[in-house]
């Protein structure tokens, strides 16, 4: 299992479409906006490359080190089988 954390979303959101219109967006949007991207693209080269498999985007988990947090309202936003 791999997992991939971001943690320039926010930034990456603005350098796109501008500070201001960044600022009107929460976070979590602008996360959610940049997992789907990521994961859209990672299926396309995925597959591309013969792999089968699942991705997930999960709410609630967090990674801290090499430790493995797990906070309230741990969810699966959205999965997808290439």
């Amino acid at each position: 299992m791999i997992v991939l954390k971001i943690t320039n979303a926010s930034e990456l959101v603005a350098a796109k479409v501008g500070r201001f219109l960044e600022r009107l967006t929460p976070d979590d949007l602008d996360s959610f906006t940049v997992e789907d991207q990521v994961i859209k693209k990672m299926i396309e080269s995925l597959a591309a490359e013969g792999l089968k498999g699942e991705i997930a985007a999960v709410n609630g988990l967090d990674i801290d080190g090499e430790q493995l947090v797990l906070n309230e309202g741990l969810k699966v936003r959205q999965q997808a089988t290439f």
